[in-house]
């Protein structure tokens, strides 16, 4: 077996990031959050309004 195959574990100990380089990286991760919440109301909705309008005379009997 070459060493290249081997399984190697990594453990995460500490991280160093300053104050202010993690504040900015946490707007920037909630701006990109918006459009892709856009994108998942928008999908929900179409699914939504198809199993409505398959199921929606199912309990009128």
């Amino acid at each position: 077996m070459s060493v290249e195959n081997e399984k190697q574990e990594v453990i995460v100990v500490d991280v160093k990031m300053p104050f202010m380089s993690m504040v900015i990286f946490m707007v920037k991760f909630a701006i990109a959050s918006i459009p892709a919440f856009i994108i998942l109301s928008v999908i929900f909705g179409v699914v939504t309004a198809l199993f409505g309008g398959m199921f929606h005379g199912m309990g009128r009997y």
